[in-house]
């Protein structure tokens, strides 16, 4: 009997959750402040409602299409490569979704293409209706990105001359390319490690996580991921030191992309050059790349002091609570030493990073991409802010380099949690929001079922 389950099904579903997404988002999402409706009002309810209803629409297609990989004849690579494009179709116009982010980025390069120091000022210093849209958490805070990111904002707001939609337009364009070159180097990797190509694009690029945050919310991972793929695919080939540039370049986006270098050299070694030379000409073609981009864009080396840009007080990483809670009790029990124990945490889950990042290359420097993967899988975990987008750091070279399909199903349940937690405005819940999000979720779960029940549903019987 014929499954239920088809690609243009899958296809279908999936559209019609970025669809709900892209509408919801029109009015709960991250919009410009001065289109942001009351957050009492029954239009910001309705788009919370229909952006819950997208998302559950969209993880649910998503699983479909993992049963269709999975299966006896599983779609590939070019036929998922257009599912993805589908999907992301409706994303394209809507407005920022699940984050603010993307209007610090414009702000940042507004103040350097206006030549004010990033990495000493926040976007308060720039003024204007550019730095007004930007979280006012973020309105001080110095900018934690490298030089290459910069850059590219900094030519992007030149390119717009700082109109609010052209750079919005600009930034999720930037992040589409990203993405582009993420489904282009996933099944090479996949082909590098033993796996199936079409295993790891469903896992690593039609991933919901990467349509909701790196699409629709554009953020730069999208940016720093693609040089990091483009880098290793390199170094498994011939061009090794073009690798380690080319994850040089990604760490000057985001400095955890740096621990590529770890896998540039493995992966040297294994061609033949002893471990010595191997490190110091891969870390001589970093340090070379890093001046000489730092040289160009003219933005010095303030991100580097700029590595402890303070985090969100009420951020939900593992190491921030368990200070949060050792705090509140230090406090309770009348301590001078409450102050000292988020730090404390944090400086403790660095050491245990440190820890285990050193424990999953001395045990798996047989399988470089896979044991990258893990290590920036830790470092998002441990790290002391956590966000839905960080999963992807590993989740993308996991997807290339698993090992077993049991380590490809954990990491897709955690992405259906992470799917699922953060609200399209960007900012934290209330109990009302939070009703209308499960809300929303419970009702796209209610259309599911009917719809599963009609496929299920005997066709009728020829009339007597």
């Amino acid at each position: 009997m014929a499954s239920p389950v088809d690609l243009r099904g899958c296809r279908v579903l999936g559209l019609a959750g970025t669809a709900f997404l892209a509408l919801g988002g029109q009015a709960a999402g991250a919009l410009p402040v001065r289109q942001l409706p009351a957050p009492s009002s029954a239009r910001a309810a309705l788009g919370l409602v229909g952006v819950y209803f997208g998302v559950v629409l969209l993880v649910a297609a998503w699983a479909l299409l993992g049963r269709l990989v999975r299966g006896p004849r599983p779609p590939g690579p070019r036929a998922l490569l257009l599912v993805l494009v589908v999907w992301a179709v409706p994303l394209l116009m809507a407005p920022p979704l699940f984050s603010r982010d993307v209007y610090s980025y414009l702000a940042q390069g507004a103040m350097v293409d206006a030549h004010i120091d990033v990495y000493a000022q926040g976007p308060a210093r720039l003024g204007g209706p550019l730095a007004d849209e930007v979280a006012p958490l973020w309105q001080h805070t110095a900018a934690p990105y490298g030089p290459v990111f910069l850059a590219v904002a900094s030519a992007l707001s030149t390119l717009t001359r700082g109109a609010l939609p052209a750079g919005l337009l600009g930034m999720r364009l930037l992040a589409l390319l990203g993405v582009a070159l993420m489904a282009a180097v996933l099944p090479r990797l996949a082909r590098h490690n033993g796996a199936d190509p079409a295993a790891a694009l469903w896992l690593g690029a039609l991933n919901p996580l990467v349509l909701l945050h790196l699409v629709a919310g554009a953020h730069n991972d999208a940016l720093m991921l693609a040089l990091l793929g483009l880098g290793l695919v390199a170094a498994l080939g011939r061009w090794q030191l073009l690798g380690a540039a080319l994850v040089t370049l990604a760490a000057l986006v985001k400095v955890p992309a740096v621990l590529g270098l770890a896998a540039i050299i493995v992966l040297r070694v294994r061609a033949g050059r002893r471990p010595l030379p191997a490190t110091l000409t891969t870390l001589g073609v970093s340090a070379a790349t890093t001046v000489a981009v730092t040289a160009a864009a003219g933005t010095g080396y303030g991100w580097i002091r700029a590595l402890d840009t303070p985090v969100s007080p009420q951020n939900w990483a593992l190491t921030s609570l368990l200070g949060r809670v050792t705090g509140a009790l230090l406090d309770h029990l009348g301590s001078d030493l409450a102050p000292l124990a988020v730090p404390a945490w944090h400086l403790l889950g660095l050491a245990l990073t440190a820890v285990v990042v050193t424990a999953v290359w001395w045990r798996l420097r047989p399988r470089p991409v896979y044991a990258l993967g893990l290590s920036l899988a830790t470092v998002a975990a441990l790290g002391p802010a956590v966000r839905p987008w960080y999963a992807l750091w590993g989740l993308f070279l996991l997807a290339a380099a698993a090992p077993s399909t049991s380590v490809r199903h954990r990491v897709a349940a955690v992405t259906g949690v992470l799917a699922l937690i953060a609200l399209p405005g960007g900012g934290p819940a209330d109990l009302g929001q939070s009703v209308l999000a499960v809300a929303g979720g419970a009702l796209a779960l209610v259309v599911l079922w009917q719809a599963h029940q009609l496929v299920r549903a005997p066709a009728p019987g020829p009339a007597a």
